[in-house]
């Protein structure tokens, strides 16, 4: 059974990892039976009030959120949100992850060395719903000083609202997995 709370809401074992800055789902007896609609979201220190502002736009559409911080604007070393993020993909656990950093780079090269994460970055929304079509893109990546925030969340809808077309796509997924 799920839980809504709108206090803070502890996802991980390090206080790092607490969010307190929107309401989110989240099940505390572990993983969702159903993660189709369980997505996960981290960043570095510099994009964290992007990472936030997208978290409360997929919640309004109703994604389970698990949100992996920071929350707080010291520095921090983006390939290690990246990886974390990943795993909780590659695990099964969520879906879908938004990870983002300065310039969505650094952070999605983290995240791909996760066998079985595709990620891509895009700042665009033709991209972000080509990499869900043709790759079959579990992981999107967006650079917080490369775009706003409303193109931000555009790309976002375009990402989240796009399916695997498979066919011809497959087989180039097949071999990029392989």
């Amino acid at each position: 059974m799920k839980a809504e709370y709108a206090d803070a809401v502890r996802i991980d074992a390090t206080p790092q990892f607490w969010s307190k800055a929107h309401i989110c789902s989240f099940d505390p007896e572990g993983p969702a039976m159903n993660n189709e609609k369980r997505i996960v979201l981290s960043s570095d220190h510099a994009a964290i009030d992007l990472r936030l502002a997208v978290a409360e736009h997929i919640i309004a559409q109703g994604w389970d959120v698990v949100d992996i911080g920071p929350t707080t604007p010291e520095s921090t070393h983006y390939p290690v949100h990246g990886q974390a993020a990943a795993e909780r993909v590659a695990s099964g656990d969520c879906r879908l992850g938004i990870i983002l950093c300065g310039t969505g780079q650094g952070i999605m090269m983290a995240a791909n060395k996760v066998k079985g994460i595709r990620c891509g970055v895009c700042s665009d929304t033709f991209s972000a719903r080509m990499i869900r079509q043709h790759n079959d893109s579990n992981m999107l990546s967006i650079g917080a000083r490369v775009v706003g925030e409303g193109l931000a969340l555009d790309i976002v809808d375009a990402f989240l609202g796009a399916e695997f077309e498979g066919g011809r796509h497959a087989t180039r997924v097949d071999m990029i997995e392989s």
